[in-house]
């Protein structure tokens, strides 16, 4: 039976949070370079067995560790997801249809991380395009999960997922366009903060999209790490037209009105163990003096035809433009059966192209009215438990394949068309022992009160180790 994964040992790493290895930089006790020599011994040491990094840049992060920016993560290592540019590294998005060359300077995003004063360890792995929920490929090792690697790590994020749960790093970059924040942590055992729209600076492709449905972040293993990144990306660039944040330290004392959803939009009922770990999580709310009750969906069953359409659009956009986006080389027939029947189930109904944008973009009213008499949605992430590696295999017929990824991604794309904030927290397991991810939304605009709920939930049943 296969074995947990992790690489935690008795190095300058430690057990230590990002919070506290930035601590014990700025006291002196360790340098940024000795805490990048044991992220590169850690990750070498897994990545045969879980395959989450894609680009090594060991030697780039060890010279240059104790030079980064005096931010609040001074010498923290870190890797930076395959579909952001890093300076000096290709960003090849996770397909084989091209082959990308080094990026000339960092993208927006990278800049504003870097700011921060990370070491950057090199780039983590995505599926193609990051269209799907398990990090697989159609040739080539998927990235596994450090829990049982018989199991998918989740995706978009898996590759940073799995690296953050091993203890190679205490966070990596993440970003999330239906779930891929939210999805890799729930399956890895991590907290995962999908921000409000507009939240942090945007990359050029989240300009370009009729509905923007990207948020950029991390995954962590603490919900102070999250909440530190929050902070911190705030000072460095307070977002226009948002309540701030601040930095989030613990639990508030105001009792919030919870409101429980259990079934998604898809109308697959969600799956037993999942269920239970969302009704544990409500019981253990009301035990903490919150009201909780259910509620009903804030969308009709429509949104998720028009998700689907819209994520259908995405695939044809690509196969379509990827010459252009990404260079001559570009072959769309190289790209895999997910990314080419997303096309081509896009190509079969583009007429009913503006009236889906128009009611993706309607949504967000429907959403912020489901706040008007609650603080907080209480709701699984995914509509099932973590699926053994090949039941998203992108080699398997598009049909079944994207009718399974619409049975297991029902929760999270709402918060991704509607712009509102959504978090999940590691607050189960399940028969087999893998993490059950918890999800929690808000109105746009208050992560705070999701941060505040998280550490509360997180004093009261505290995460469980993968060390055992």
């Amino acid at each position: 039976m296969p074995e947990r994964v992790h690489a935690f040992t008795d190095d300058a790493l430690g057990d230590h949070d990002a919070t506290a290895l930035a601590s014990l930089v700025e006291q002196k006790e360790v340098s940024p370079a000795e805490l990048a020599e044991a992220a590169v011994a850690r990750a070498e040491a897994v990545q045969p067995l879980l395959n989450g990094v894609h680009v090594a840049d060991y030697e780039r992060a060890l010279a240059t560790a104790d030079s980064t920016p005096h931010g609040p993560f001074h010498g923290v290592p870190t890797f930076v997801k395959d579909n952001v540019d890093l300076a000096g590294l290709p960003t090849n998005h996770g397909t084989t249809a091209f082959t990308a060359r080094p990026a000339a300077q960092d993208g927006p995003f990278v800049t504003q991380l870097r700011s921060l004063g990370f070491t950057f360890l090199g780039k983590s792995r995505l599926p193609e395009f990051g269209f799907s929920a398990s990090t697989e490929y159609a040739e080539g090792d998927p990235v596994r999960n450090p829990w049982n690697t018989d199991f998918s790590a989740g995706a978009s994020s898996g590759g940073s997922a799995a690296l953050v749960a091993s203890g190679v790093v205490p966070v990596a970059h993440a970003n999330d366009g239906g779930g891929s924040i939210r999805i890799p942590a729930a399956a890895c055992g991590l907290v995962g903060l999908k921000p409000t729209r507009g939240r942090f600076v945007l990359e050029p492709n989240e300009r370009a999209m009729p509905v923007n449905i990207i948020g950029q972040g991390v995954v962590t293993r603490t919900v102070r790490d999250t909440a530190r990144f929050f902070a911190a990306m705030e000072a460095a660039r307070p977002a226009r037209g948002l309540p701030p944040v601040r930095r989030v330290l613990g639990p508030s004392s105001t009792r919030l009105r919870v409101g429980v959803v259990l079934d998604s939009v898809t109308g697959t009922p969600t799956d037993a163990e999942t269920r239970a770990a969302v009704e544990s999580t409500a019981a253990l709310l009301a035990s903490l003096g919150h009201e909780v009750e259910e509620m009903d969906l804030p969308v009709s069953a429509k949104f998720a035809e028009d998700f689907s359409l819209y994520w259908g659009m995405l695939g044809f956009a690509i196969t379509a433009g990827g010459k252009r986006a990404l260079g001559p080389e570009f072959d769309p027939a190289r790209t895999d059966n997910l990314t080419r029947g997303l096309a081509a189930s896009y190509k079969k109904r583009l007429a009913r192209t503006p009236g889906m944008v128009l009611r993706l973009r309607r949504s967000t009213r429907e959403y912020r009215r489901a706040f008007a008499g609650r603080d907080v949605v209480l709701s699984p992430v995914l509509g099932h438990t973590t699926p053994l590696l090949g039941h998203l295999s992108p080699t398997l017929d598009f049909e079944e394949l994207f009718e399974r990824l619409r049975t297991y991604v029902g929760f999270t794309p709402l918060n991704n068309v509607t712009g509102g904030p959504g978090m999940s927290l590691p607050l189960a397991a399940s028969s087999t022992g893998l993490p059950i991810g918890v999800h929690l939304s808000a109105d746009l605009g208050d992560e705070r009160t999701l941060l505040e709920l998280a550490y509360e939930l997180e004093e009261a049943r505290p995460f469980a180790s993968i060390r055992g």
